[in-house]
């Protein structure tokens, strides 16, 4: 059986009779930036929405394109798990793990994650190329096989890993939830975190905060709450 994942409606925005589809999602499966967020059900698109698509002969092909509003079909759904911390198996919905054979064919008809099932996505610039364990990149060739026969990545090898899970979203400064704010706040967030509540009454101190703001601006801000 071939699981599915369900796939979320993206809005479109439809501006003067254009209508504009949010270019990082694809009927809410979004691209992955960075190999931290390669996890769970993901797609492999090969060229504009159409992805790489598992048979039930073990071998895959490049799918039929989509209309902006599809995300990709059942069997161009897989399983990623990481394996290290450069490196991830892929399983098809037939439950098997995608590897390379000697011919540079991807094929899926392994039970279990060896060498051959490795893969390794480098992320370059922006763009992102599929490494295999006969270290060439994905690519399909002109009868819509994916093969892996090209030691460097040029335009053909270039594809996204596209993602339906629920995408966590940080600050641009990563800034930790304790300084956020103003150094009253600040101090407040440090005493709940760390005084004892012995008589549940909050102590803070009451001098005045320039020392703080002063300190903060020269990066030994914890060392001056530490000091009051």
């Amino acid at each position: 059986m071939i699981l599915s994942c369900a796939a979320l409606e993206t809005p479109s925005l439809t501006i003067d009779g254009l209508t504009n589809v949010f270019l990082f999602f694809t009927a809410g499966w979004w691209t992955i930036g960075n190999f931290g967020e390669i996890s769970g059900t993901v797609a492999i698109e090969m060229d504009k929405n159409a992805y790489i698509h598992a048979l039930d002969t073990g071998l895959f092909t490049l799918g039929a394109p989509h209309q902006d509003d599809q995300g990709p079909d059942p069997p161009e759904q897989f399983t990623a798990i990481k394996v290290s911390d450069s490196r991830i198996a892929l399983k098809s919905g037939y439950g098997k793990y995608l590897g390379i054979n000697s011919d540079g064919v991807v094929i899926g008809r392994s039970d279990a994650i060896g060498s051959r099932e490795q893969w390794e996505p480098v992320f370059q610039d922006g763009k992102m190329a599929l490494m295999a364990a006969n270290s060439c990149f994905i690519c399909y060739n002109d009868d819509g096989d994916i093969v892996a026969k090209n030691k460097t990545a040029g335009e053909g090898e270039i594809v996204k890993i596209r993602s339906c899970s629920e995408r966590e979203t940080k600050r641009k400064d990563d800034i930790p939830d304790e300084d956020q704010g103003n150094v009253k706040n600040c101090e407040i967030n440090y005493v709940k975190k760390f005084q004892s509540f012995q008589d549940r009454k909050l102590r803070v101190n009451e001098e005045d905060g320039n020392l703080l703001k002063k300190a903060r601006t020269e990066g030994n801000f914890h060392e001056a709450l530490l000091d009051r």
